[in-house]
């Protein structure tokens, strides 16, 4: 991966962006293909739409969402101290001893994530699971006066890691689930945006999947595609205690992943599997024996319906703060839809 496209997949990762308030990596996100684009379109739902071949009758839609899983402040005790509920889903074990930043209208605030020392607990309390009522933010304030000064109920917050590399081209980060599918939906766009296209094709940054596809909804609908391929992340099984035979064998930088299943259009399927071999791109395959929990759910069911396929990039330690993918798997994946996408026909029949 070249210099100019970590740089910007650095920035969307570290932008805070949880549901409902994804606007921080949407600006990252727009600025990106801004200028590449037909089109660029915001909406009232937030979604980041951006229009190659607006003309095309025939309309092709990439999705990856933008949103990231996040907390956000429920009440603030009479000593400043700030409880919290989940956006999205995480093991609140995981929260214990973190650092958060809060997204607050004066800015961003800096907490941690207490819970009672283990010197302090008896033997029960240490054999209980982590509950969400249980911990608390510490932002260092004196009483729930000084507290009120710099945040308020309903602010949201994410845990305070940042975008490092490991080794080699594998890197470590929160919220790739699904910032690294936005960021190969902005590749896809900036680099189509150099061909001559038989079809539109429309690169969305949608909002609120982590609660319940929202963005994808209401994206697909005004967009009105044909076809279209949801960009996120799928469990890579390459670690101590996965198991293949549940979800297949998946191992991070061995290419992306393509999918099989009632959620996935078999011509289009079959389609990726070719351009993926003609191209020399490595990839893996799942299968998915019903609805895939992503974008592509629904798409799939817009309108009169859509054909769909789910391309996903193999990710360790998926909805924690220490996300692990390959930059190598994403190169390839927008190396596939570029060159799956620019050779299109005018309309491609896809019913089976």
């Amino acid at each position: 991966m070249n210099k100019d496209s970590e740089k910007f997949l650095q920035d969307i990762l570290n932008a805070p962006s949880p549901s409902g308030f994804e606007q921080p990596a949407a600006k990252i996100f727009r600025k990106r293909v801004e200028g590449h684009a037909d089109e660029m379109i915001r909406d009232v739902h937030g979604n980041s739409i951006a229009v190659l071949n607006p003309k095309a009758k025939f309309k092709f839609m990439l999705a990856g969402h933008i949103d990231e899983i996040g907390l956000i402040v429920t009440h603030i005790d009479d000593n400043g101290y700030l409880y919290v509920d989940q956006i999205g889903g995480m093991d609140p074990a995981l929260l214990v001893g973190q650092r958060v930043k809060i997204m607050s209208d004066k800015g961003a605030v800096l907490g941690v994530i207490g819970r009672k020392a283990i010197h302090l607990m008896d033997q029960d309390e240490r054999n209980k699971k982590v509950k969400m009522d249980n911990i608390w933010v510490d932002i260092g304030a004196a009483d729930k006066k000084h507290a009120d000064k710099m945040v308020a109920v309903g602010d949201p917050m994410v845990v305070d890691v940042q975008y490092q590399r490991l080794n080699g081209d594998v890197f470590v980060a929160r919220g790739c689930d699904d910032k690294a599918g936005a960021f190969v939906v902005a590749e896809v766009i900036r680099a189509l945006s150099r061909k001559k296209l038989n079809v539109g094709v429309i690169g969305v940054a949608t909002v609120q999947e982590e609660v319940g596809l929202r963005g994808a909804v209401t994206s697909s609908y005004s967009v009105k595609p044909d076809a279209g391929i949801a960009i996120d992340v799928g469990w890579a099984t390459d670690h101590p205690e996965s198991d293949p035979k549940k979800v297949g064998m998946v191992k991070i930088g061995k290419g992306p992943i393509l999918h099989r299943g009632p959620n996935i259009n078999p011509v289009l399927e079959k389609d990726l599997f070719k351009a993926a071999k003609a191209l020399k791109i490595p990839y893996q395959v799942t299968a998915q024996p019903r609805g895939t929990g992503t974008d592509a759910n629904a798409m799939q069911l817009n309108r009169g319906g859509v054909a769909t396929a789910l391309l996903s990039l193999p990710n360790r330690y998926m909805h924690t703060p220490v996300e692990i993918l390959s930059l190598k798997d994403l190169d390839n994946s927008v190396k596939l839809l570029v060159g799956y996408l620019a050779k299109l026909p005018v309309k491609r029949d896809y019913r089976p």
